[in-house]
Parts: C-alpha cells; sequence; structure tokens
C-alpha cells in the first residue's frame, strides 16, 4: 500500500468512526454529541430556556470532559515522542480504552431511562472523553489528513473546489484536495447511519464496530516502522 492510499485509508476509517461514535451517542444519550462541541454548545443553550429538560447536566459535564481528553491526549502524546515511541499506536490505544468504556458502560445502563443515572453519565463522559483524543491525534498526529470528526469545513472545500473543478479554473492539485475531503464526508455519513441502525437492532453492542476498527487500528500501527508512528512537533 502506497501513501497515497494509506492517507485515503486513515482518513475514511476514522471519519467512519467518528460519523459512527457521535450518531450512536446522541441517538442513546438523549441528543448528546460525543464529537461535536458546537451541537452541545447548542443543545446547553435549548436546555436553559427549557426547564423541562432534564438532560442539561450531561452535556454541560461533556464540554469539560473533552476537554480533558483534548489535554490527556497532548501530554500523553508528547510523552511518548520524547522517548521516540509509536505515538500513533499508544494513541490509538488510548482511544479504544476510553471507547471500550463507553460501550460497557453504556450496556451497564440499558434500560436507559435518565440522564442522570450514574452508568449513563460515565458512559457519555467517556464516549465524549474518547472523542477527545480523537481530535487531538487528528491534530497532533494526522495533520496531513482532512479532519475526521468535524465536516462543516470539509463540505465547504469540497464545494468550493467543485465549483472550481465545473468552471474550468481547477489545476492538478484543486482536484487532489477535492478527493481528500469528501472521502471523510461520506464515509462520516456512512457511518452516522450505520450507526443509527446498528443502535436500534444492538443498543450499545452496536459499538463493537468501532471499537473493532480500532483494535485493527492499533495492530497495525504497533506493525509500523518506529520512524513513521510518531513524528510532529513536541
Amino acid at each position: 500500500m502506497n501513501a497515497a492510499q494509506r492517507n485515503r485509508l486513515q482518513s475514511s476509517s476514522l471519519a467512519f468512526l467518528a460519523g459512527y461514535v457521535d450518531t450512536l451517542g446522541f441517538i442513546a444519550l438523549f441528543g448528546l454529541f460525543t464529537a461535536h462541541v458546537t451541537g452541545n454548545f447548542i443543545l446547553i443553550g435549548a436546555a436553559l430556556a427549557d426547564s423541562s429538560q432534564m438532560s442539561i447536566l450531561l452535556k454541560f459535564l461533556a464540554f469539560p470532559a473533552f476537554v480533558i481528553g483534548v489535554a490527556g491526549a497532548r501530554l500523553y502524546i508528547a510523552a511518548i515522542q520524547r522517548r521516540n515511541g509509536a505515538a500513533l499506536a499508544w494513541s490509538f490505544l488510548l482511544q479504544l480504552i476510553l471507547l471500550t468504556g463507553f460501550m460497557a458502560c453504556g450496556i451497564a445502563a440499558t434500560p436507559v431511562q435518565s440522564p442522570t443515572s450514574g452508568w449513563v453519565m460515565a458512559s457519555g463522559l467517556l464516549g465524549t472523553a474518547a472523542m477527545g483524543v480523537h481530535s487531538a491525534i487528528s491534530r497532533l498526529l494526522l495533520a496531513h489528513l482532512a479532519p475526521t470528526s468535524l465536516m462543516t469545513g470539509n463540505v465547504t472545500q469540497v464545494v468550493i473546489d467543485t465549483v472550481d473543478v465545473l468552471r474550468g479554473g481547477a489545476d492538478g492539485a484543486t482536484t487532489e484536495r477535492c478527493f481528500k475531503f469528501l472521502w471523510p464526508v461520506l464515509s462520516f455519513g456512512i457511518g452516522a447511519i450505520a450507526a443509527a441502525f446498528a443502535y436500534h437492532a444492538f443498543g450499545f453492542a452496536g459499538l463493537l464496530v468501532p471499537v473493532a476498527m480500532l483494535v485493527v487500528m492499533v495492530w497495525n500501527e504497533f506493525r509500523q516502522p518506529q520512524a513513521a508512528a510518531g513524528a510532529t512537533a513536541k
């Protein structure tokens, strides 16, 4: 597999994972966005204006959980890089542990009835922290790829590049960039649809799909040459 194919596979896989986890969390946990901080801000505002909504505490706590996930991943990655370790492999492993906790607590919380029950809160916060790690990995170790959890910018870029292609104002770099951003958008959407069906069929056990994907990613990254596994600014 050459570098371009590897990049396409990584960005598509991670975008699918992000769309899947975010959608399953939204359906299962009273509208919680595990990977979309902007969405949670909007829902918090709506909940504050409507006292009948009881799920506001989880959404409030999701923001610091996401921040802790990002900050913890930053410190974790920096420590691994100082030792010339396989930063991407170990970071995927950290996300895998948190995502497995999200699934396990969600299964323990089933049937989910209250947004303030202990297992529900633990599930949501672990899921949000996992996606905080996901976002940190994207920025720190995979910055050469298109973003895999924030699709607004990706869609904007795809539309701009598509218009340039159609009006004859594009070059080879424009077409290449268009496909670079298009694959994560498509994969995120497919992941979101798959998660909705999986949750209705299997509940939180549907998270076995992204968990299994991360297991494969961890395995593949640990098999990569050490020099390729951990390299960005310290």
